[in-house]
Formats: structure tokens, sequence, C-alpha cells
């Protein structure tokens, strides 16, 4: 059994999240990706968090928001989520950690909002009367002014490093067998395998096989080699092509594909005419004094841009003809660049073979040219910056306050920015100056498509994001088009903004009020009282600055992961809602056995009929905190005498100089003198608060910091420039407000997404031949429209009649819309037989793996009747079984044949019998014998290996036994043996390679079963 149920991405009107449930037989369930949009709502999560408590393990396939942007999100907000197992590639963790955390950097609203039942108590009326809902937040919160919905506290870098550390890492082409959450069914050999989907680097195609469930996950893929990025693996590694796609992910039960890009082809020319494209847009406006500005995502797409415009800076400034690149900067903005730029020198290997290339050919350089003559030690300039990802021309910024300086520039630039939608990053701040000069570009590489539909016009500026505001204006064209002539003589087109005036809501962070803080304090106790009161395992302290001080507070978290209770814990809030929240009290049915430790003078508890932790008394184990190192010291523990009364002293100090009822404020410390100084006045020296509650001063947190994500002095930075943005800490609420700018510059659009295109998808898909076809991941008339071609393409291929009625043809390709569910199981003709006693006891079973196999020959009989089974037993001695069963169970015997006939269900399988002495001499000479299993050759050299014969592979696909006999897996999965003369003999004298062809052939025969009739 399969089935498939996309949660986001599915014919909607926003492409851009991704979110899908695959369920196999057995219970299993599995989430492919956690992608979210740019609005961060968390309705979109509602569905997900639905199915967390059934998930058997996670996988993700991009690091990019669409596929893994509400991952730290689950992580810290649903206490499940972080005990499924989840598995990626490495670059996929490494990237989509300094994705994470740019994004929650740089957006507000991903921190998310208080929960809109936290803040709707009697006595919060007025504080949260503008607030709406979630769907009109922006609506309603313009309409109040200033006044915002109160924001949740932001996960830290710390806490992003964490969550991604949990993730196991795969590398390609290597099978996988999972291990189940706590929550979850067993498996039964389960086996995920990884391959390489292009698009980004580390993109995944996952390849999972369940029994007889074969299912290939192909979203956002590309076959087409770029310049770092290599080819997905349809035809197998980086570069390949042929006829065939490799035997692993060819006729899947089911192939689950994205469909963007379904209804439109890719420009002829390949990726030479689109770097040559977007070099002549680069030129056009560089040559007229301005400046280009291209929105680009932070870690995966980046990478391909700025390899890119590096090398054609390089060579510029190595050309004999002067260029007007040379004369320009080229600038990429973005808070994680550095580690984004550090880390894809590190993983060169998971990029397509030119790139490994150059960086041996750098190597080589550095060996030999680095080095002076007669030995006088290295040149530095020798070869410095000849690697591909060591630039020369390129340069990096991290800080928001260099941008500005460079904006404010007028000499010509290239700035590469973060994000491509506009609505967070430095492509925002950036947009304000580039948008009034004439002579300047907007040069999108990512479309924002959308639905043609009623829905889509009726969709005001305020719901769309800067992103998606100007490639309307890019589509419309209303301004007329500029025409300049490019390098290759052809025509280039950039669209005319014609001064109009673009508005949308700006969001940032605002300290709270009075009301709000007050609001955000109840907020806190009633979650303290849900953790101390659900005592759910997994669930940790809550993380923020009123609980962390209270360093000596314990985890509530339990060692029981009992099925009954998971749904208790999510849904806990819903009944919470119901009991005195304004005095933070529940009532006894939702304490259950807690009962016993919160109310005074009870002691019983009715534990009958109870399941999970209803059955036992409670119980909390208080949860020392520590690390991988150890326990945490508490250094005022150990402190002598005279110390502690110093201390002492000085607390009584501080306390004598604040005033009896006056607070501190948020950003306010007390110092060892006494003295309070403000956040600006402490600067770096804050201290910071872990999620354990643990302090820690500036460089403990820096050191942190370095560690988890091996940015060296970039973490310092980036924290200072968020400070000084900030400008506060501690709670906020998110403000709107209406911006507006005169947009003068031109707009231009080169296609840099990496993605298949209706050709490819239409080659790719009858070459894989699925038995079922399900697309996702487009919009509503892009998968029909692929649909439709693909009905048509899987109609004639062999095995299907391309004459058949279209109904019969359109059964094996579905289009579901999020949140409906697609029976896609193995189509197989089963039937439910019964074996006669004398045909088992003459089967003889033969092991394949984890699969009995056996042949029969024998004859179909029809069910036998009631009154006699096979064995011929009269009804009498039926009728004695049942009086003995009936006696010894207390009940009346039956007294005739009537009731035993009412009481025993009449047997109505048919049976399979032994053949008769006349017909078996006859069948027996035509069945023929035949093998079943598949060998892989990586076992049969461990097996050969551990026999004592040398076994090693020799080019592709090759395994070579004692160096005399040859082994090759042909594409249909055919073994193929060749060996020379004098293997086969069985002479002395030949040493131990005598015998080798016989023994190959032995242990082959070994991995597979041979049946014939029986």
């Amino acid at each position: 059994m399969f089935t498939f149920t996309p949660l986001l991405g599915a014919q909607s009107s926003s492409s851009r999240a991704s979110q899908s449930i695959l369920e196999l037989d057995g219970g299993i369930n599995i989430l492919v990706d956690v992608g979210w949009d740019d609005t961060f709502d968390t309705v979109d999560l509602a569905e997900l968090e639905k199915h967390i408590p059934t998930l058997s393990l996670i996988l993700l396939t991009h690091a990019t928001p669409a596929h893994i942007g509400a991952f730290v999100h689950c992580c810290k907000t649903f206490p499940l989520f972080t005990q499924i197992p989840i598995y990626a590639t490495s670059p996929v963790i490494a990237l989509g950690r300094t994705l994470l955390q740019d994004l929650y950097g740089s957006a507000p609203l991903a921190a998310t909002f208080l929960p809109q039942a936290s803040i709707s108590e009697p006595g919060a009326s007025s504080t949260a009367s503008a607030v709406g809902s979630v769907g009109g937040l922006r609506g309603d919160a313009e309409a109040a002014g200033s006044t915002g919905r109160i924001l949740l506290q932001p996960p830290t870098t710390e806490e992003i490093a964490r969550y991604f550390s949990i993730i196991q890492p795969l590398k390609y082409s290597q099978p996988h067998q999972p291990v189940p959450s706590p929550f979850s069914p067993p498996l039964n050999d389960l086996t995920l395998t990884a391959y390489n989907a292009g698009h980004t680097v580390g993109g995944t195609i996952w390849h999972i096989q369940h029994g007889m469930e074969s299912i290939v996950y192909a979203v956002d893929w590309n076959q087409a080699r770029e310049s770092v990025v290599a080819g997905a693996s349809w035809f197998g590694g980086s570069g390949a092509s042929g006829t065939e796609v490799i035997e692993q992910l060819r006729k899947p039960t089911a192939l689950i594909c994205s469909s963007k890009g379904g209804d439109k082809f890719a420009p002829s020319g390949g990726r030479k005419k689109r770097d040559d494209l977007l070099l002549d847009m680069i030129r056009s406006s560089l040559a007229k004094g301005g400046t280009v500005l291209i929105p680009t995502d932070t870690s995966a797409r980046v990478l391909e841009l700025a390899y890119a415009l590096e090398h054609a800076w390089r060579d510029a400034a190595t050309g004999d003809k002067e260029d007007v690149l040379q004369g320009a900067g080229l600038y990429l903005a973005g808070r994680k660049v550095n580690t984004t730029m550090r880390l894809a020198r590190s993983m060169l290997e998971w990029m397509d073979e030119n790139i490994v290339r150059e960086f041996e050919a750098a190597e080589g350089v550095d060996a030999t040219a680095g080095q002076r003559p007669g030995g006088q030690g290295q040149d530095k300039n020798a070869s410095k910056g000849v690697g591909p990802f060591t630039f020369k021309h390129l340069r990096t910024i991290e800080r928001q306050k260099r941008l500005e300086k460079l904006l404010a520039d007028q000499g010509p630039k290239v700035i590469l920015a973060s994000d491509t939608s506009l609505a967070w990053g430095f492509s925002k701040e950036s947009l304000r100056q580039v948008a009034s000069g004439p002579n300047n570009l907007l040069l999108l590489t990512e479309s924002f498509r959308k639905e043609k539909t009623e829905a889509a016009v009726e969709e005001t500026p305020d719901e769309m994001t800067l992103g998606g505001i100007i490639w309307q204006w890019y589509e419309e064209r209303q301004d007329g088009v500029a025409l300049e002539k490019g390098s290759d003589g052809e025509l280039i087109e950039q669209v005319h903004s014609g001064g109009r005036d673009l508005t949308w809501s700006d969001v940032h962070r605002a300290p709270l009020e009075a009301g709000e803080q007050l609001l955000y304090q109840q907020y806190l106790a009633t979650k303290r009282q849900l953790e101390d009161t659900s005592q759910t395992r997994g669930q940790e302290n809550l993380e923020t600055a009123a609980d962390a001080l209270d360093d000596r507070s314990s985890s509530t978290s339990s060692e029981d992961s009992e099925s009954e209770q998971q749904g208790r814990a999510l849904n806990f809030s819903t009944s919470l809602a119901h009991a005195n929240r304004n005095k933070l009290a529940l009532s006894d049915q939702d304490l259950g056995i807690n009962i016993l430790l919160r109310r005074k003078n009870v002691y019983d508890y009715d534990v009958r009929g109870k399941k999970g932790r209803e059955r036992m008394f409670p119980y909390v184990a208080p949860r020392k905190k520590g690390d991988e190192y150890g326990e945490f010291i508490r250094p005022e523990e150990y402190l002598r005498a005279e110390e502690r009364e110093e201390i002492d002293m000085q607390q009584r100090r501080s306390d004598a100089q604040t005033k009896l009822g006056q607070k501190r404020l948020w950003d306010e410390t007390v110092g060892p003198s006494g003295r309070r100084s403000s956040g600006g006045a402490v600067g770096r020296k804050r201290q910071q608060l872990t999620r354990d509650g643990q302090r820690l001063d500036s460089n403990a947190a820096d050191d942190l910091s370095i560690a988890s994500d091996a940015e060296g002095a970039d973490v310092a930075a980036s924290s200072d420039d968020e400070a000084n943005t900030q400008g506060f800490e501690g709670p906020a609420k998110a403000v709107y407000n209406k911006e507006t700018i005169t947009i003068n510059a031109r707009i231009a659009f080169v296609d840099f997404t990496g993605m298949h295109d209706k050709r490819s998808l239409e080659m790719l898909i009858p070459l894989i031949q699925p038995q079922k076809l399900i697309l996702v991941g487009g919009l509503k008339e892009e998968t029909l429209a692929l649909a439709t071609e693909c009905k048509k393409l899987l109609a004639a291929k062999p095995g299907i009649d391309a004459s058949a009625p279209a109904a019969d043809a359109s059964a094996i390709v579905f289009t579901p819309a999020n949140g409906e569910l697609v029976d896609a199981s193995v189509d197989t003709n089963a039937w439910m037989v019964k074996l006669s006693n004398a045909l088992v006891r003459r089967l003889n079973w033969q092991h394949v793996r984890n699969l009995g196999v056996v042949a029969l020959t024998a004859q179909l009989r029809g069910p036998k009747p009631a009154v006699e089974d096979e064995d011929g037993e009269t009804a009498g001695k039926k009728m004695k079984l049942l009086k003995d069963e009936a006696a010894s169970t207390a009940v009346a015997p039956t007294s005739n044949g009537s009731d035993i006939k009412s009481t025993d269900k009449p047997d109505v399988l048919p049976l399979i019998d032994t053949l008769p002495v006349s017909l078996a001499a006859g069948t027996r000479s035509m069945a023929r014998p035949l093998h079943v299993g598949d060998l892989r050759l990586a076992d049969l050299r461990k097996l050969m290996q551990a026999a004592g014969h040398t076994a090693e592979f020799r080019g592709e696909g090759t395994l070579l036994i004692d160096k005399c006999v040859a082994i090759r897996k042909s594409g249909t999965g055919k073994i193929e043996i060749e060996a020379t003369a004098q293997s086969a003999t069985n002479q002395p004298a030949l040493g131990r390679g005598a015998g080798s062809f016989l023994a190959v052939k032995k242990k082959i025969y070994e991995g597979l079963a041979v049946v014939a009739g029986s």
C-alpha cells in the first residue's frame, strides 16, 4: 500500500513551499520537506502538526526556503519533531543552517506571533482588539496604525546549529536502512537511497524501497549540467548521457515529480547562452554608469551566480580589449555569505567535475608555479585566487552599514543580495537606493508566476511580496520595453518602470508596551504550566529571558512514549483554554494523575482502565544540565566563605540603590559594583542566555557560535550588526509601516533557477517508465498541461495499448491538490487461496534475503462444502470439537447439525491441491527452473574476499576475481561472467586462481534462489 498526500505546493497559487506525506504499508509515514513561503504563516503548518505524532522519518531535498524554511520552527515549536529521524545530504545540512540563520536574522515575521488564544483573555481585549486573525494580520495591523502583534523569541544561532546537528547525513548512491521514530511502527527493511537532483549543491532525488513498492521522489531537479551544479543522476554520474535511465531509478511503481515549467520551453543555447545574456544585461547598465541589483538566495543558487560572475570578471581582467567590467565592482551582500562561501570551498566533491578539475589544476599551480627560482621560498602573488571559489574580484558584505556606504557610491557596480523575493534581507535594503536611478537595472533571476484566475487579479499589492509586484510589472510592460544590442548581435529586452510608485508594508521589530509585556509574561507562565503538566518527552525548558533566570529549574521530560499521549501533548492548549487561565489553574480532568501532586489532601486516584502515564504514580526525575562533555559546574557553589561574604555585600549595596517597586529595563544589567548600566553601555559584555538557562558571557557565547558554525570572527561581527540594527533585546512586536518608493530603474529577467523545462520532462518521464505518475510542486495550469502530455507519452510505452480509452490511460497520472490523498499502490493481481495440507508438506522454501520463494505445480479446486473439510472430517467430529470448546468457555453446546451450520461460517476460499498421478508426469517436463533475486556486485566482492579470493573493481561496473574472472552486471540486471581457460580447471599447479570460475558461480547461486516446479 502506498498513499501520497501533498500538504503544500500542489496546484497552489504560490508554489514556493513543499511538504508531502508518504504513507506505506504498516502505518509507515514519511514526511518529505518542511517548506515555508515568504509570508511565514503558521496556518500553513497546521496540517503538518496533526501528522507529527504519526511520522516515522523525515527527508529533506534542497537547502532552499521552499524545502526547509519551516524546519527550525517545527523543532522549536513541536516537542515531538526533534525525536523523528531526519535524513539529508551534507551540503543540504550545512547550507540550510546558514540559510535559516540569515532568515531569522533578517525577517522579523519568521519568529511568528504569540498564539491568538493566549492573548484573547478577558483582560487583554483592549490590547489585542486591533489584532486580527493570522490570515488578516497585515490588514488589521495597518488599520490599527503602529499597533502590531507580539512576536515570539526567534531561535538563536546556537539553537539553529543544534537543530541541524540532529540531521543524519547521507551520501549519494549508498542504500541506507533508517531507524524509525520512537512512536513509529517497524519499518520492515525500508531502504533509502539518495541521488543527485541537480538544481542545488546536494539536492536529492530520493528512492524509497519498501516491499514491492519502489518510489522515486524527484521534485525540483535539473538534468542539464551547470558551472557548479552537476546534472541529475538519471543516466548515472556527473555528465553521464545515454538512452537508458539507471536501473535503480527505472520503472518505479510510483514517480513523484514536480511540474514546474511544464508549460514552457527553455531558450535554445543552453548554459552558455544564459550566461552571455546575463553579462549582456549587466554590461548595458554598467556602460551608463549604473548599478545592477540581482536578488538571489543565500546558499543555493547564489553559488552558480557568484561563480559565473567571478569568472567573467577574471576573463575581462586578462582580456586584450577594454571591457566595461574592468572598472566595475562586484559585491555579494548577505548576513552569512562568508560562511556560505567557506562551506562551498569544502564541498567541491558534491559539485560538477569541472569544478574538481579546476581545483586540482589550481593546487598544481600552487605546488609548482608558486615556488621562486632557486628555492627562495614561495611567491604569495604567483597563484593567488586561482581556485573555483577563491574570489579575486567578488567582495562580500555582511554588515548593513557597509552596504549603505557602498550604495551611496555613484560608481558602476553589480550587487548580489539576498533574498530572491525581496521580502527580507539586503535585497530589500538595496532596492531603496537602486530604484531611483534611471540607469540602474533590477535583474530578476526567478519568476513569480501566479495563477491566471479572478482571485489572482483581485490580490492587492499589500498581500504580495516586492518580488511579486515587480514581476507583475515586468509581465505587464505598461511603460514600454527598451531594446539593446547584445554581444552576439541579438536584441535584449529591458522593461521600463516609468517612474511608478511602489508601496508595500514594511515590518520591523519594536519593544513591547506595558500592557503587552503583561500579556507576554502571562503567556510564559501559561506555557510553563503546560510544560509541567503535560510531561511530554523531549519537551525542553522555555528559552526566554524570564524563564532562564531560574537556573535551578528542572525539565519535565519523561522517558515514556505511549502513542495514546502524543495527541494530548499537541492539543493540550485546547483543553487548557477552558480552564481559569487568569489564575493559571487547571481542572482535575486536565491534571489527571498529577492531581496527587497538585491538590492538597488528595491521596487516591482511580487508575482502572487508564493507559500510559495515568497508570503509575507521577514522578518527574530532575534533569541534570550539561552537554556532551559532562555536567555544568556552578562556580558559586565552590566559593570560600570570605568570597561569599563579599558577594553578599555587593548585592546588598545594589539592593539599597534600587528603589522600592522600581524595575530594571530589559537591556539593563547590574555590575559587580552594584552600578546599573544599559545594553548600549555594556555592549558586547552583556550576558547571554542559552536554551538550557545557563548564563554565558560574550566570549563564551562567541566561542560556542564559532564551534557550531565554523564562522570565526564573523559571528561576533554579525551579532554586533544585529544589535546596532535592532537597538534592543528581549520580547518584541511586529510593527507595520507603509513605505513608498519611486521606481525609475529598468527591469530585466534571466532564468537562473536551474530547473527542468517541458522538453526535459517529456523526454525523461517516458524513459523512467513509471507505473504511476504523481505531479506536484507547480501551478495548476502547468500541472494540468504536463499531465495531458504525459498521458499520451506513457500510453505509447511498451506494455500499454495506445488505442485504449482515455479513462484507462489517465489512471496512471495523478494531479492532487493540497490535502488530497492519492492511492498509488502497486498494481498486483492477488487472490486469497487455501493450500491443502498435502501440498504444504511437499513445499521446499528457499530464502532470498527476507523473502521466501517456492514454485508450485498444483491444481485449483473450488471451495468444499461446510459439512466436510479438506481432510474428510465429518460433521459429527466437528460438532464434538465445538462441544468441547463450548464446555471450556461455559457456553451452551450446539445440539444438531443445523446449529453447526449457523455458527460455523462456510469456507468460500478456493483450494490449491496436489496434482493427480496421471497429470503430474505430463506437467513435470513443462516446469523450467528460474533464478530469483538481485545480486549486488559489492556484496559478491565481500563474499569472495571472505572466502580467501582477491576481488577488486576495475573500470565501471566490472568486478575482477583473482585477476582471471570478470563479472559484469548489465542494465537489465543480467550477470555476465568472463574467465580465462585455465581458471575453470582444477589443476593444483595453477595455484590459488584454480577453480575461481566455479567458486564465483557457486557464490552467485548461493545469493539467488533456483526454483523449479514441485
